[in-house]
């Protein structure tokens, strides 16, 4: 399984329910493999909250850099 296909199965599985359990979404736009970066594009009601940088910081990117250790960072796309 690519990196790619690992980082969307636990966004699937493991993100993006709690998000849409407030309105929201997520969508990875993109992962650069050098340098570990994910580019992410949060939707909805969590699109539109100020505290999405926080969520991306301190959900998403910990969750994914816990499950995937080749992430480095999530940025907002």
């Amino acid at each position: 399984m690519s990196l790619i296909d690992r980082i969307n199965e636990v966004v699937d599985k493991g993100i993006r329910p709690a998000l849409q359990s407030h309105g929201g979404d997520i969508e990875v736009v993109s992962f650069d493999e050098e340098s570990g970066v994910i580019s992410a594009r949060l939707q909805g009601a969590c699109g539109t909250c100020p505290f999405a940088q926080e969520t991306l910081r301190m959900q998403v990117e910990a969750v994914l850099k816990r499950e995937i250790p080749e992430v480095s960072s999530v940025v907002r796309a």
